[in-house]
């Protein structure tokens, strides 16, 4: 029988799945740009980031079909949580870029 308790704990490990792999992500990128070795920081990062979330998947999702499904729903909402907060963020630092002088 599904318990709704599994459940919801599966769609908040999914989450905190998905900040840790697309915040990283983010992250990543804003590193990387600047770097003067772009290649190290993205695929350490996708090495790192892709591990974690598979071990975490199999170790803490994978008993049951439901809790994966959970946690896939919960790594999706939070792709669309860090790409509305990252795209904020950039709107924001560009504003501030733009009105630092005048014309």
């Amino acid at each position: 029988m599904i318990d709704s308790l599994g459940l919801a704990f599966a769609l908040i490990a999914g989450i905190m799945f998905g900040a840790i792999f697309f915040g990283g992500l983010w992250w990543t990128v804003r590193k990387g740009v600047s770097s003067k070795h772009p290649a190290f920081w993205f695929f350490g990062s996708l090495l790192l980031r892709t591990c974690i979330v598979v071990l975490g998947f199999y170790f803490i999702l994978g008993d049951s079909w439901q809790r994966l499904l959970a946690g896939l729903l919960g790594f999706i909402v939070a792709r669309l949580i860090v790409m509305r907060l990252t795209r904020e963020v950039e709107q924001t630092s560009q504003l501030a870029q733009e009105s630092g002088h005048a014309p």
